[in-house]
Formats: structure tokens, C-alpha cells, sequence
């Protein structure tokens, strides 16, 4: 079977975008890369890794906030659509954009692997490279099944041109325009 791509999607936005409003409130569609994703229910610890997130990025930078699950349009020419874990953005970014916003001003996306056989493909490459072709300038991996933040960084041509892996309980630095300092020490109590 041929694999879906931006080339050959299984459907047109338009068609994702009324199947995700259709969706029942369980489920958590995304379009990445030409085919139909269903988003993994996100267990407590992932929960309090965002809200660990939120926090830090409250504390370091008050004018912005880590809007959890703000469904975003990336990949080239926006024909992807994906629901972050976290979009760092300023305060009232996303006002008047509706469910798929436009990811111009969006700092940080932040994704924390679920405990599922898609988190390779879909967490560390499909969304790592929509991410960087929307030009969004870092993208934070947390990787509990390594232990592990992963910085991608310099988006260029569809590609992050910087990647930092730092276990967790490093000090692990955010670029600008970023610009946080995180001690991760804590995030070992979230890793299983």
C-alpha cells in the first residue's frame, strides 16, 4: 500500500476539518503529513508534565502562555492540522482565530510522548517536521519513555537546524525567542 504524504492525502482539509468537529468529545483528530491521526487521552502524569510547563513558562515569561490542545495549522502551505500539547503564544494570541490557527506567533510547540506504538512516528518526526515548516521557532520534546527534553531549535527549509537532548534533572536552556531556563529535576517524578 502507498503510503499517504502532503502529495497523496487520504482527504482534503476541508473533509478533516469537518471530521474533527464531528468527532465525538473523546477523541482528538489531527492531519499530519496527508493522513488522519487520532491524538492519544493523555494520562495523569502527561497532565502534570504540561501543568509543570505552564508554570515555569508563567513564572520566566508572565506576557505569554502555554495554551494546551490549541489546534494549529502547520506543514508546508498549512495543509497539516495539529493539536499540540503546548503552543506557547502571548496572552489572547489565539482571540478570534477559531479551532485551527495560524501558527505566526506561536514561540513553542511542546509535545509529551503518550504511551503509544504511534509516539515514534508521529511525536518525534511527523510533527517534530510540520512544526518547523510552519516556522515555529522551538519545539520541545518531552520524551518520558528516554527520560528526556529534546530542543529543536533554528527552523530553516522545513527542518530544525539545532537539536539539544538534556536528561531529565538538567538545566536545560530555551532559545530565543523563547528564552527560559528550565530545572528539570522534577520531571523525574513524572517519567513512568
Amino acid at each position: 500500500m502507498t503510503p499517504r504524504t502532503t502529495d497523496r492525502p487520504q482527504m482534503s482539509v476541508d473533509e478533516f476539518e469537518e471530521l474533527a468537529r464531528r468527532a465525538p468529545e473523546m477523541v482528538r483528530l489531527e492531519f499530519i503529513n496527508g493522513k488522519v491521526q487520532v491524538k492519544s487521552v493523555p494520562d495523569g502524569n502527561h497532565g502534570e508534565i504540561v501543568k509543570w510547563l505552564q508554570k515555569r513558562c508563567m513564572q520566566f515569561r508572565p506576557e505569554l502562555w502555554l495554551y494546551a490542545e490549541q489546534g494549529l495549522c502547520v506543514d508546508m502551505y498549512r495543509k497539516g492540522r495539529a493539536r499540540p500539547d503546548g503552543a506557547l503564544a502571548p496572552d489572547d494570541y489565539f482571540v478570534g482565530q477559531g479551532e485551527w490557527s495560524g501558527a505566526e506567533g506561536v514561540l513553542m510547540a511542546v509535545e509529551v510522548t503518550s504511551r503509544d506504538a504511534d509516539t515514534e512516528q508521529r511525536d518525534r518526526i511527523e510533527k517534530r517536521d510540520g512544526y518547523a515548516a510552519a516556522g515555529i521557532p522551538v519545539y520541545l520534546l518531552v520524551d518520558r519513555d528516554a527520560s528526556s527534553l529534546t530542543v529543536h531549535a533554528e527552523p530553516e527549509k522545513g527542518e530544525y537546524r539545532s537539536v539539544t537532548i538534556r536528561p531529565f534533572g538538567a538545566v536545560v536552556e530555551l532559545p530565543d525567542p523563547v528564552g527560559i531556563t528550565l530545572e528539570t529535576e522534577k520531571l523525574k517524578d513524572y517519567a513512568d
